[in-house]
């Protein structure tokens, strides 16, 4: 393509400048461990993750050029590129490993070993990076004036106006710092409710409630209004519609699953009974809508990447900017892996699941990989990927015999790598992309992917552990909503003892949701959790809504504030998520026959109740204001 052949990277290939250094890696794998920690406690709480690549990139040019002094877009380039390794590795591994921790517990055979959690999840990354490598210059290079990979680019932007580093980094940790103090206030020494609900009188057992939760802003602003809004709207038609309608209907109805007289039930009773399966069928049945309306895309794509790989010469080039890692290391490597988990015991895939995995985890890969391109991250379908791979990988084992515990087990195991192969292909790609336009050494680049995703996967069986042994998946305060929907799919094809009929009612709405136009997934996961998640990410995307409709607010200023509370929210969830890891680790900590988060447990002697949970949400809201509308005053005064 011209555009392509005119384009010329921030930094030269003909130009050397620090990139793989020590400092880069050590930071790098630093923040991949705080931000997958922190989007593990996120999206087992919230069924979401965000993009750790722009705090990531911003955080590293406050510490480089502010406290170290050092000037190299590129070595920031590598530690945003190893942090957000550990978010995607993260975000792969919760949506399936957590359904192991809740079956071994049924079953009573205690939990899954680390070294089991470690070794799914390191095979998982280690083929979304290898499996990724040959696509670079077909999607990448090739395609740089078709594909725009926006989280990618976004990035990219951000390390060229590095010369803000010091003062947004600042945000950051603003935001990190507030909602570590908040949360530990909460629900650490419980000064006040973190949840708080009511009660809708004169209406059979009608609930409305509110976690007033940091993270819970801050996913809602990121995400925005509309996302917000349809999560919301799912969530309304669970708890203001079903719940009272099961309660009128059913008076002493015993419904499957549920063994007692619905009428005896509270509106907890009948969400979890009945509410989260009608949810569970209409998020399974959107991310097969997803996938479907994908297919024609997913199979272009797919088409399109090996015509234009079997088009590129995939010899290294003499200019650094165009090295990748050797093609004979890349294929060795991802056999090397595939037998792997063929052999290793540890590893619950035989043979027929491993090549299920080469198979669909390449194409996936694939697919993930261009997909991202076109219609970014936060679109791609890798849920209902990870259904599509369930479903196939479970009938696959049960027609070959394997049944029962193992044959669950293994069906999970084998959608866990290819969930992971999904979610680190996508981040590999646009992290490429990023450095592309900045002028990065690629085969660089990828070493930096697989030292991520080698310290995420060491890490993230710790992670897991902890919040399971402080709450246990699938409680309330830990939900696992994702591993719960896809413990599900499995249990239906395996045993076929689920609700099918709630979980067809659920399917239905997701239909009609679809035919009027509204995006499934987001008012499916919306009615499958609780409404008080809901209603503090709603919080955010109204904030979002109005900073973005204000009048008389010259672009280029509002640009600025919105951008800047994208930076403070980003701080706010990883501040949540590392004190609630935090918090996990107090539990489980035992000083005598009381715990440790017991003992700072202070409720008994001072609780604000909900109002103080109303006052604290509200000062909450001020700060980002604060970081937001407040900022264009000082730009002002200045």
């Amino acid at each position: 393509m011209d555009n392509q052949k005119e384009f010329k990277p921030f930094i030269p290939a003909n130009k050397i400048v620090p990139e793989f250094t020590a400092t880069s890696i050590i930071l790098g794998c630093l923040l991949a461990v705080i931000f997958g920690a922190a989007n593990a406690y996120l999206g087992l709480r919230v069924g979401m993750t965000v993009s750790a690549s722009i705090p990531a990139a911003v955080i590293s040019m406050g510490v480089l050029r502010v406290i170290l002094k050092r000037d190299s877009i590129l070595e920031n380039n590598l530690v945003q590129t190893i942090g957000s390794a550990g978010e995607s590795l993260a975000a792969g591994a919760i949506f399936t490993l957590p359904a192991m921790f809740i079956w071994m517990k049924d079953w009573g055979i205690g939990s899954p070993s680390l070294l089991k959690i470690a070794l799914i999840a390191l095979c998982g990354g280690l083929l979304g990076v290898l499996f990724m490598i040959p696509l670079r210059k077909a999607l990448i290079v090739k395609e740089h004036g078709v594909l725009p990979y926006p989280e990618g680019t976004a990035c990219a932007e951000v390390l060229l106006a590095g010369e803000e580093g010091g003062s947004k980094a600042s945000v950051v940790f603003a935001g990190l710092g507030i909602a570590a103090v908040y949360k530990f206030i909460a629900d650490g020494i419980k000064l006040f409710p973190s949840e708080i609900e009511w009660e809708i009188p004169g209406y059979s057992n009608a609930a409305f409630g509110i976690d007033v939760l940091p993270a819970l802003l801050g996913v809602g602003y990121i995400c925005g209004y509309k996302i917000s809004g349809y999560m919301f709207a799912g969530a309304i038609v669970g708890w203001i519609a079903l719940i009272p309608l099961f309660s009128l209907f059913g008076a002493d109805t015993i419904l499957y699953p549920g063994t007692v007289p619905i009428s005896e039930l509270d509106f907890w009773g009948i969400w979890d009974n009945y509410i989260r399966y009608i949810g569970a069928g209409a998020v399974a049945c959107g991310g097969i809508i997803s996938l479907i309306k994908s297919l024609p895309l997913i199979f272009n794509t797919f088409a399109r990447a090996m015509k234009d790989y079997s088009n590129i010469d995939r010899s290294n080039s003499t200019l650094r900017t165009d090295q990748d890692m050797s093609m004979k290391v890349v294929l060795l490597g991802s056999l090397a892996v595939v037998i792997a988990i063929w052999l290793i015991p540890s590893i619950p895939v035989n043979f027929v699941g491993a090549l299920l995995i080469a198979i669909f985890g390449f194409f996936f890969a694939t697919v993930s990989s261009r997909l991202v391109g076109l219609v970014g991250s936060s679109n791609n379908p890798v849920s209902g990927m990870a259904i599509a791979t369930l479903l196939i990988s479970t009938l696959a084992l049960k027609s070959t015999g394997i049944v029962g515990q193992e044959g669950m087990i293994g069906s999970i195991a084998i959608g866990s790598v290819i969930c992971i192969i999904a979610a680190i292909a996508g981040d590999t790609s646009q992290d490429l992309k990023t450095g592309y336009i900045v002028g990065a050494t690629p085969r660089k680049q990828q070493l930096g992917e697989l030292i991520g995703v080698l310290i995420s996967a060491l890490t993230i069986g710790a992670v897991l552990y902890l919040l399971n042994a402080a709450w246990g998946f699938g409680s309330k305060d830990i939900p696992a909503p994702q591993a719960t929907l896809m413990k599900l799919v499995v249990e239906g094809v395996m045993e076929g003892n689920l609700p099918w009929p709630l979980i067809f009612a659920g399917a239905g709405i997701a239909i009609a949701v679809e035919i009027i136009g509204i995006p499934v997934l987001p008012f499916a996961v919306g009615l499958y959790l609780p409404i008080h998640l809901s209603a503090g990410i709603m919080f955010g995307g109204v904030i979002r809504l109005f900073l973005e409709n204000r009048k008389n607010v010259p672009k280029k200023v509002k640009k600025e504030q919105i951008d800047r509370g994208v930076l403070y929210t980003s701080g706010l969830i990883a501040g949540e998520g590392l004190v609630g890891v935090l918090l996990a680790i107090f539990a489980v900590i035992k000083i005598g026959e009381r715990s440790l988060a017991d003992i700072i447990n202070l409720s008994d002697f001072v609780n604000l109740g909900q109002i103080g949970s109303v006052i604290f949400f509200a000062l909450l809201i001020l700060t980002l204001f604060k970081f937001t509308i407040w900022y264009k005053d000082k730009n002002k005064a200045s």
